[in-house]
């Protein structure tokens, strides 16, 4: 893959039939529908939400993409939108720098119920992953997810992350409470897992 057409903004071959490319304010709509389908946000603390609110959290984001671009650097969330060969909206993902740590990032996917169980989340996994240790600097990579989110935790199970810790109780759903489960790498594990 190839990592410098992807920061300058182009379209690039995610796998055979997929594409991906850095959020636009194209892909708003099509994500805030996927962020308010219950299939989805079961998942998710922060949806279903108000339009605005998606709005609000997305645009500085796909902002500070453009600008990006321009300026020939990562973004400083870099958030990627894939899209099948017709153009139809297939999920995103992204990586966040935590606050105050440098070189640590948190990575995340969402995927719309029609992308589910063909690999992608996998693949965007990786990608992420990777983008953080070769491309950013990352000494530490974690992500977290809903107990129950089977999909989820096996997909970076499968990446090579491991769990790291449990809160039991930490989601309030409509009639019992989810577990948060967090996951990590490490740069030398990461390191460890290419060489094998």
């Amino acid at each position: 893959m190839s990592y410098q057409k992807l920061k300058q903004g182009d379209v690039i071959s995610f796998n055979d039939s997929l594409n991906i490319q850095l959020i636009q304010a194209s892909d708003l709509q099509d994500i805030i529908e996927m962020l308010n389908d219950d299939d989805v946000n079961q998942y998710l603390y922060f949806a279903p939400a108000d339009n605005s609110m998606f709005e609000g959290f997305f645009g500085p984001i796909i902002d500070n993409t453009q600008q990006a671009i321009k300026e020939g650097i990562w973004p400083e969330s870099p958030t990627f939108v894939i899209r099948d060969l017709q153009g139809k909206y297939m999920g995103m993902c992204g990586i966040t720098s935590v606050a105050f740590l440098a070189g640590n990032y948190e990575i995340g996917y969402q995927l719309p119920v029609c992308a589910w169980g063909k690999g992608i989340a996998t693949r965007a996994c990786q990608m992420m992953t990777e983008l953080s240790f070769t491309q950013l600097n990352a000494h530490k990579v974690s992500a977290d997810c809903y107990g129950s989110n089977v999909g989820s935790y096996k997909t970076l199970e499968k990446c090579g992350f491991v769990q790291e810790g449990r809160q039991e109780g930490y989601y309030k759903l409509a009639q019992e409470f989810d577990d948060k489960l967090y996951y990590g790498m490490t740069a030398e594990k990461f390191e460890n897992q290419r060489t094998v």
